[in-house]
């Protein structure tokens, strides 16, 4: 069956380690293109954050982003919007407050007050990065719960926790907890992404059912194509349930072992263009 959709995680797959994309990778997003073959860049990124890299690829994409609970257009249109219950999130937060330091709550907004800390610490070294490029997007509400306020009426994108892995465990753990106590209606998700070499890691809760998986299973289905003629492509814990879905798995050489394990099909790493080589081999034939 001939691929219809690739579907790219960023960060640890389409970026190298220097936060690049290569030439070969651009080229062999081209080729899939001009062959018909749609592309969606699917990440944990918001819409803002995911822009400056979408924008360095000169072919038409669809953005599948904060883990599934999004689906954008280039042009910033939203096509599927499934948004985290202000009273889930509000839950979250109260059983929580022991690691209100790397916690954001995000919103789906045009530019200010996109992304909300309780206290942003500009020189935190494991932060700083993040911060800095996004610095306009950023606000701070004390306490953190008061910008889920019940005048505003807003249901968030998602709640962020970011921090070392270890803590972000801990974090990941609490929060299993909490969802096995919740009723139905109260439910979430989480997306895990963890980085080992630089002990660096986040946890993303969204809408429960929610994640680059289903998300990408309905998107497919709107446009009419089985997921047999789907290819996914990532590295880490969040793209588990993306890849399960594709018809056509890889995962990146640099991939945590846990994917690893699972039997799919292997590329290069992201500083070898292993994107571009998955692409070429599962989707053009060329390789």
């Amino acid at each position: 069956m001939a691929i219809r959709l690739i579907a790219l995680d960023i960060d640890g797959t389409l970026l190298d380690s220097r936060w690049q994309i290569s030439d070969r990778n651009l080229r062999a997003i081209a080729d899939a293109t001009e062959r018909g073959i749609e592309v969606a860049l699917v990440t944990g990124r918001r819409y803002s954050f995911a822009m400056p890299i979408a924008g360095r690829i000169p072919s038409p994409l669809t953005l599948i982003l904060n883990n599934g609970a999004l689906v954008k257009s280039m042009g910033g249109e939203t096509l599927l919007g499934r948004l985290l219950p202000r009273e889930t999130a509000l839950s979250v937060l109260r059983a929580t407050p022991e690691f209100r330091d790397g916690t954001a709550v995000h919103f789906d907004r045009p530019r200010e007050r996109q992304v909300i800390y309780e206290r942003i610490d500009w020189n935190d070294p494991l932060r700083r990065g993040y911060l800095e490029r996004n610095r306009e997007f950023l606000a701070e509400m004390a306490p953190l719960e008061r910008c889920l306020d019940e005048d505003a009426g807003e249901d968030p994108i998602q709640v962020m926790y970011t921090g070392t892995v270890a803590r972000m465990r801990e974090v990941a753990s609490n929060l299993e907890a909490l969802s096995a106590r919740a009723r139905p209606a109260e439910g979430f998700s989480m997306a895990l992404t963890f980085y080992e070499n630089r002990d660096f890691a986040l946890v993303d809760v969204i809408r429960a059912g929610c994640s680059k998986g289903a998300t990408l299973a309905e998107w497919a289905a709107l446009r009419g194509i089985g997921r047999e003629s789907v290819m996914a492509i990532g590295d880490n814990l969040n793209d588990r349930e993306m890849l399960a879905y594709a018809g056509v798995p890889v995962v990146m050489g640099n991939c945590v072992p846990e994917l690893k394990s699972l039997g799919w099909a292997e590329t290069l790493s992201n500083d070898e263009s292993g994107v571009a080589h998955a692409i070429e081999a599962y989707a053009l034939g060329t390789a």
